[in-house]
This record gives C-alpha cells, structure tokens and sequence, in this order.
C-alpha cells in the first residue's frame, strides 16, 4: 500500500469514535485494571494518546517543517501520561483525546502538505533522521498499536474465565505491543 496523507487522516479521524464507542459506560473492571505488575490499564492507554496529542504528533510535524535537520525533537517524556490521567475519569479521558485529536488533525489539515513537504527530514532523538511522512504514517500507526493494546488489555480481565478456549483466541497470546 502507497502511503496518502488523507488515507492517514480518514483513519486518524476515526479513533476516537471508535474509543468511544468500545469504553464509554463500561465496568471500571474493564477500564481501570491492568494485566499486572508495571502494564497500564485502559485509561492509563487513554491518558498516553493525550499525552501524545499535546507532545508528539503536530509538535513534531511542525519542527520537521521549520526545517532545521540538526537540531534533534526533544525526547518524548514517556511518563507523561500520569499528569493527563490524575483523578480523570474515563468520560473525561475520552472527551479531552477527542477534544486534542480534532484540533490537531485541523491544524494538520491547514497546513495543505505537498509531497515535498511530506519528504522534508528532521532528527530524531533515538532514530536519527526521520521524515513527516514518515512521522505522519506512524501517528496512524501508533493508534492501531494502542487499540491492539486495549483489546488485549481486556482480553486479560477473562483469561481465567475462558479456560481451554484460551489457546483459540490470539489476542490472549500476545505479549507485548513494543519494544
């Protein structure tokens, strides 16, 4: 698949819909529980996106076309999550990522990129040269990751429960979701 900037956005544009729909008015058993020791929970999931809203996507999109190859993104605080989560609740969680998200994928959609535009590098921190193109596929890229994580996440609250169905359903079987 070719990589189209609306194709990104169509996708980009939907997550928090479909967050919504799948958490709002849930048990907190499905929301606020973890798959134990250090993993998140659902809000904690939530709370990351926002994060990532204010932090990462259109901060980044606009460093890269300031156009400055030398200077490095700041690096990513990757527990600044825990100052959007606080004592939010989940409705509040979900109202702010779709609050944040429409207003960056306006911002993105006013920008009126080229594919030169979409070509033009900046460096990353850990990953050295990057491109908004590049950045841009991963911001959709990354919410898939996430709605993979939150599924697995609840899949875990019935893992004992399934009992021998457990080896049929994938999402119990995976590990992890990154490095």
């Amino acid at each position: 698949m070719g990589y189209e900037l609306e194709d990104t956005v169509s996708l980009l544009e939907r997550t928090p819909g479909a967050l919504d729909a799948l958490l709002r008015g849930l048990p907190e058993v499905w929301t606020d529980t973890n798959e134990g020791g250090d993993t998140w929970s659902v809000s904690t999931v939530i709370a990351h996106l926002i994060h990532c809203e204010h932090e990462d996507w259109m901060p980044r999109a606009r460093h890269i076309l300031r156009g400055d190859e030398t200077q490095s993104f700041p690096a990513f605080d990757r527990e600044g999550h825990v100052r959007w989560k606080g004592n939010n609740t989940l409705p509040q969680l979900l109202d702010e990522f779709a609050r944040a998200r429409a207003e960056g994928l306006e911002e993105l959609r006013a920008l009126k990129l080229t594919a030169q535009d979409l070509e033009r590098r900046a460096k990353h921190p850990t990953l050295g040269i990057v491109t908004l193109g590049e950045l841009l596929a991963t911001w959709a890229a990354h919410d898939l990751t996430h709605l993979h994580q939150i599924s697995r996440i609840m899949a875990h609250q019935t893992r004992a429960a399934v009992g021998p169905w457990v080896r049929f359903l994938g999402v119990m079987q995976c590990a992890g979701h990154s490095e």
